[in-house]
């Protein structure tokens, strides 16, 4: 691959199959992979019957389904004519899926199998073609239609173009209601060499996938780069469970994995740190930092066994990641990165690689990415991240306004976070603009820098801080089944003394917060959220629905 090739899914494809046709390139784990020459066959095949059911350049085509093989064939197929892809979280309502497949004025859907029930609401008038994705199948043939045939080639020829639009993906974020942002060829190839750029990938490169594809995330890093770079990626049969993916791990031995914060900290918490807090002398030890230095490379090796032993690439993404856990990371020698962006922008915008670690920062901008904090606090400097380059957004699809107000006239796109620049050039994020907590005093207050302290209490599983009359509240979901093997005797004792043991934590950690922030950070109250949050893709709580 050059520095020159076009930056369009099929000129990187057509690349990646003139050197590495032969290479292993999808598959399920367990399964044989299909190399780039078979895939090349399949796409070309989804194209010919694409084709045969009227999709045209400029159609929109939705993806609704689990990460397999034939997923990331269909997305190939899409945009190789230069119809538009659209991705939908599987986590997506009934309802939801129902208007965006409208939004999106969409001709044809896959669909997995387990997800056709999703479509019960679906009633657009623009919908004609619903395929199954595992065998392409059509779910609504008719006398005379055409059947999926591998035997069968597209054979015409589309001019793609850098400019086109490849993709609509529309995020489900934080803040509510789901946005199309419209991306193309070249905000996503652009990123992929980006990230090819932070950490080199080649073709003896394996790829274990656990997000999902339909997140922009997993979808241009875990996707489109290995793909341009000539390496295999493996797929889970099923969600990623540790009865699921610690075999896998084992099996597959990756070198490259892709995550979210929430992952490696419950890993810590639930395996790590209890090991080094079990008894009052260890607790004491662990408190030593050359002591705890020396025990967290002993647990890092132990780490790197359980995920096969040749990682050298553990991607965090999509949230910002607890510093007590990333310390852990640093001092184990385990290889993680952090990166940071946003679906607008393709979505990485900054990064570093395992041997540019530095805590609680996300690295420099991406090489051909502008940054810059507009309007920084004189005082701390910090003030929200703007990010100019090729990989920002074309806008948000029928959403002139809402483009209007997010992209500056100069091209220049409002985050929505804020960040600061260490001397080095290295950004650190605060936090959502919409998230700070404003005291009346006129301290700023980010709220998740006591959830991250929240969160390293025993028996926590995780926490959000929102500001009620006034006062900072803590919503606390404890692990209760945790806390029950923990005191053997709630096991036979009713409900009321169940509850008085979590009242006794509530009040325990409102102390121990209390004695590790500031002043303007001290929590009022603490409140037991009896049910999980719900979250986002990157598993981020929706700040929105709790507010």
């Amino acid at each position: 691959m050059t520095e020159s090739t076009c930056l369009t899914f099929p000129a990187f494809f057509a690349s990646t199959l003139n050197n590495f046709s032969q290479r292993d390139a999808l598959t399920i784990v367990g399964e044989k992979p299909l190399s780039y020459a078979e895939v090349n066959n399949r796409i070309r095949s989804l194209m010919a019957f694409l084709e045969q059911l009227g999709i045209k350049s400029g159609d929109k085509v939705v993806i609704l389904g689990a990460n397999q093989p034939n997923w990331a064939i269909a997305y190939y197929a899409i945009t190789f004519m230069g119809a538009v892809v659209v991705p939908l979280l599987p986590e997506f309502l009934t309802g939801e899926i129902a208007a965006l497949i409208d939004h999106s004025e969409a001709k044809a859907i896959f669909v997995s199998e387990n997800l056709l029930t999703k479509l019960k609401d679906t009633r657009s008038k623009f919908l004609c073609n619903i395929l199954k994705i595992e065998d392409f199948s059509s779910l609504n043939p008719s006398f005379g239609s055409p059947v999926f045939d591998l035997n069968i080639k597209s054979e015409k020829q589309y001019q793609v173009k850098e400019d086109d639009l490849a993709a609509i993906i529309y995020t489900s974020g934080t803040t509510g209601k789901p946005k199309g942002v419209m991306l193309s060829h070249k905000n996503i190839c652009f990123t992929a060499v980006n990230g090819h750029k932070i950490q080199p990938i080649s073709e003896t490169d394996r790829f274990l996938s656990i997000l999902p594809l339909s997140h922009t995330y997993e979808n241009t890093l875990g996707l489109i780069l290995p793909m341009y770079r000539g390496a295999c990626i493996y797929y889970l049969r099923k969600p990623p469970t540790p009865s699921i993916l610690l075999p896998a791990l084992l099996l597959v031995r990756p070198t490259t994995m892709l995550t979210v914060p929430l992952i490696m900290e419950k890993i810590f918490r639930s395996k790590i740190l209890p090991e080094f807090t079990g008894n009052a002398a260890m607790r004491l030890m662990y408190k030593i930092p050359p002591v705890r230095k020396l025990l967290h490379r002993i647990a890092g090796k132990k780490l790197m066994v359980t995920f096969g032993g040749e990682l050298t690439f553990f991607g965090v993404g999509g949230a910002k990641l607890n510093k007590t856990v990333e310390r852990f990371m640093i001092e184990a020698g385990f290889p993680y990165a952090i990166g940071y962006g946003l679906t607008e922008c393709a979505p990485l915008i900054a990064g570093f690689n395992p041997q540019h670690a530095r805590l609680q920062t996300t690295g420099p901008a991406c090489e051909g990415v502008d940054l810059k904090i507009h309007q920084p606090d004189k005082r701390t400097g910090e003030g929200e991240i703007w990010a100019k380059g090729p990989n920002i957004m074309k806008g948000y699809y029928k959403e002139p306004q809402l483009t209007s107000e997010i992209l500056s006239p100069d091209g220049w796109f409002r985050t929505g976070d804020l960040g600061v620049f260490d001397n080095k050039g290295n950004l650190s994020i605060k936090g959502r603009m919409k998230s700070v907590i404003v005291r009346s005093n006129g301290e700023n207050v980010y709220p998740e820098d006591i959830e991250s302290v929240i969160n390293n209490f025993q028996h926590v599983v995780e926490s959000l801080v929102i500001e009620k009359k006034g006062k900072l509240v803590a919503l606390v979901q404890f692990n209760q089944e945790e806390i029950a093997l923990r005191y053997q005797s709630l096991k036979n004792e009713v409900a009321s003394q169940a509850e008085q043991k979590i009242e006794e934590l509530r009040e325990e950690l409102q102390d121990y917060v209390n004695a590790r922030v500031n002043k303007c950070q001290q929590v009022q109250l603490v409140i037991a959220q009896t049910d999980p949050f719900q979250k986002t893709a990157t598993q981020k709580i929706k700040r929105f629905l709790y507010t």
